[in-house]
Formats: structure tokens, C-alpha cells, sequence
């Protein structure tokens, strides 16, 4: 199993001098992978939260770019892949999206991994000029015109939301078949699941519970279509690690004192997945104290 860290490239105390030391840090201590998510903005007043009484965090007033912040990574490391956690594609043009996501991998040597949501915001949606209804159908067009770009010329793609015309688009990813793309999922988002299983992609679930979790692993692997092995499965972590045992009745998957997650990898590991990534900054503990804490866990990973 791999481990990865959401970089510090959020909240006030966010700057490139730190992010670039995280990264680095966490590359000597040999973690796989590092992270960075996406925000628009942070309403004030939020129309639709994801769950019932939940206000933006303050962090989100301040969130530096993930694919300049990742550009900025690779040129500071070496060997650490680089993920989105994740994008909203339907905020961005697939054609212009896939040209940005190939320049990052050639300027990583191929490191990139590219998680991608289809948003949630209604507030994040009015500011882009993307009606909401295109979620779903308009989301997997999205994701087939992306694809659709990084492979070969002449790159033609009609589909109901996104044309391109036949054309010549570079460069396309080091690697065949393109960067591998992950779909974020909310624990009730049945349908997104289904479409990853479905069109061949990885998954990346958030660790809510046990219970959803297991619940779309599985529906994730029944919808894989026959013969095809499913795609790479990332588990976010909004929780922290801590220095002392959180009550079991109160605790998220992957997350409370190094012991507690130390036993929850090996259930993770049992359950296939791929992955782990821990955002840090959603946590509330400082980030030394977790790099610490976490440190353990590397060597004893499953």
C-alpha cells in the first residue's frame, strides 16, 4: 500500500517556500505521493452544503492553483508522485484541461496522478457559468473528450456536451493512455462510482465510514467492466492523526492515534485499496506534530 500528504498550499499560513519543504520532507521520508485540491472561492453564505450545517471552512479563502502548485512541486523533488484532490472538471474546457495535466507530466517525468470531481458548489457553479444539471452525463462527455485528447492525432471528439474538431493537440502524457485519472466520490454518490467502475477509471472515495466505503469498493468492482481490472483506488483522509487513541465511537476510517491507523491500513490493505492520502490541513493539528506521528507508519505499511 501506498501513503500519501496533502500539501500545506491552503489557509493563511500557506506559502510556496513551505509547500516546496513539505513536499520535500515528505519525499525523504519516503512517502509515495503528494496532494492538492481546488477551490473557486469560499461563500460566505453557502447555498447548497454537502452536509446538512456544514460552512465552508476559512481555509478555503485562500488556495493557491494545484496544477501550478504541482508544477512548482516537481521542480523541487524528484521522485514523489503528484496528485489532484481533486479538480473540477466541469469548471474547466477538457481540451485546455488535458494540454495543462500533459505539461505537468512531462515536466514530472510522469509522476502525475489526476483525481477529478464533477463539484458539488451551487455557488462555485454560478461563478464558472455551468449549470448544475450538467453533472453526471455532462461529466463522463467531459471525462471522454479528455481522454479523447490525449490520444492520437488527429484528435476528433463528438459528443453532446464538448466537440473538438479533427486537430493536431500536444503534448500527450508520457504515458500510454494518458495520466491515470481518479473520480472523487462523496459517500452517497452511488452513480459517480458506477460511472468510474464503468468507464475503467480509479476511484477516490472519501474515509467517512467502514460501511460506505466497503459499500462502493464493492459496487465499484461489480460495475468494472468483465475481463478489465478495476483502476487504482486512492482513500482520502479529512482526519488527523493523533497523539493520543480517539474514542472508536466518534473515530472516521484512518485516522486517531498511530496505533488505530496502524490497524486500520491493514483492513485497508485486506479491502484492495491502493492508497492512502491524508489531508493535513483539514485536521487541525499542526503539521510537524503529524509528519511525526505518521512517520511510523511507513515502514509498517502493509
Amino acid at each position: 500500500m501506498k501513503l500519501g500528504l496533502g500539501l500545506p498550499h491552503y489557509s493563511d499560513e500557506a506559502t510556496p517556500d513551505r509547500i516546496v519543504a513539505f513536499a520535500q520532507c515528505a519525499e525523504a521520508l519516503g512517502y509515495d505521493s503528494v496532494w492538492a485540491l481546488e477551490r473557486l472561492l469560499r461563500p460566505v453564505e453557502p447555498r447548497n452544503p454537502p452536509w446538512e450545517g456544514m460552512r465552508p471552512p476559512q481555509y478555503y479563502a485562500r488556495v493557491f492553483d494545484p496544477i501550478e502548485t504541482l508544477t512548482y512541486v516537481a521542480a523541487h523533488t524528484r521522485t514523489i508522485r503528484l496528485g489532484t484532490s481533486v479538480i473540477d472538471a466541469l469548471f474547466h474546457v477538457p481540451v485546455v484541461l488535458a494540454r495543462r495535466l500533459s505539461t505537468l507530466d512531462h515536466f514530472s517525468g510522469g509522476r502525475l496522478l489526476a483525481g477529478l470531481g464533477q463539484g458539488w458548489s451551487a455557488d462555485e457553479f454560478d461563478t464558472a457559468n455551468v449549470p448544475m444539471r450538467r453533472r453526471g452525463n455532462g461529466f463522463a462527455d467531459f471525462i471522454e473528450a479528455l481522454r479523447a485528447t490525449w490520444g492520437p492525432d488527429p484528435v476528433s471528439y463528438q459528443g453532446r456536451f464538448y466537440r473538438i474538431p479533427p486537430s493536431e493537440v500536444g503534448p500527450k502524457p508520457l504515458r500510454e493512455g494518458g495520466v491515470p485519472i481518479l473520480i472523487g466520490v462523496l459517500p452517497q454518490a452511488e452513480a459517480s462510482v458506477e460511472r468510474a467502475g464503468r468507464m475503467g477509471l480509479g476511484l477516490h472515495p472519501m474515509a467517512f465510514d467502514w460501511k460506505s466505503l466497503e459499500h462502493q469498493l464493492a459496487l465499484f468492482r461489480e460495475t468494472t467492466p468483465s475481463g478489465r481490472e478495476p483502476g487504482p483506488v486512492v482513500v482520502r483522509v479529512n482526519n488527523p492523526v493523533t497523539e493520543t487513541p480517539l474514542d472508536e465511537a466518534d473515530r472516521t476510517p484512518l485516522s486517531g492515534s498511530v496505533e488505530q491507523v496502524r490497524a486500520d491500513l491493514q483492513r485497508a490493505a485486506e479491502l484492495g485499496i491502493d492508497y492512502v492520502m491524508w489531508d493535513l490541513t483539514a485536521g487541525f493539528v499542526p503539521y510537524d506534530v503529524q509528519l511525526r506521528l505518521l512517520e511510523p507508519l511507513i515502514e509498517a505499511k502493509p
